[in-house]
């Protein structure tokens, strides 16, 4: 597996500027919550992705963000090879739950119910493998194959 530096650091400053979004902090306030003198233009560049990010930084970040460097990081991974997992299929919950066809609405159920339970900083992304595809399918009363087909449409925002 080769790693793409740049897209790993651009998806981990995506990463970081999600969860300091989902605190509701401006850069400013996140830049009061931490221990270091840090500028406001690097808080930027590390979320933009065009400055590198020191593990120790990583981890001070993660401190005044409430969360979890190595889930972070976890999440980071996920994103950047989500399509080097054959047999996993990653699923947009916020997206399934905004859905209106009438035939997911099992699955609208479930991400609903995912997504109302997850913990602050936690993605609305989950990945399944074709095992819970196929019973997702089943409650749904379609085909795995056509399971499949909408899920990646509602990832990539087809209607």
């Amino acid at each position: 597996m080769r790693i793409d530096a740049a897209s790993y650091q651009r998806v981990l400053g995506d990463e970081l500027r999600r969860v300091r979004k989902q605190r509701g902090w401006t850069r400013k306030e996140l830049r009061h919550h931490l221990d270091s003198e840090i500028s406001l233009q690097t808080l930027a560049t590390y979320e933009l992705g065009t400055r590198q990010c020191s593990v120790v930084r990583l981890a001070e970040l993660c401190v005044a963000l409430d969360v979890l460097p190595h889930d972070v990081l976890a999440r980071v991974h996920d994103r950047v090879f989500s399509n080097e997992r054959p047999g996993h299929i990653r699923v947009n919950l916020t997206r399934v739950a905004d859905d209106s066809q009438p035939e997911l609405l099992p699955l609208r159920r479930w991400a609903t119910d995912r997504l109302q339970q997850a913990p602050v900083g936690q993605p609305a992304e989950v990945h399944l493998d074709l095992a819970a595809l196929e019973q997702m399918a089943e409650l749904c009363g379609i085909d795995t194959v056509e399971l499949i087909g909408r899920l990646r449409a509602l990832n990539n925002n087809v209607p």
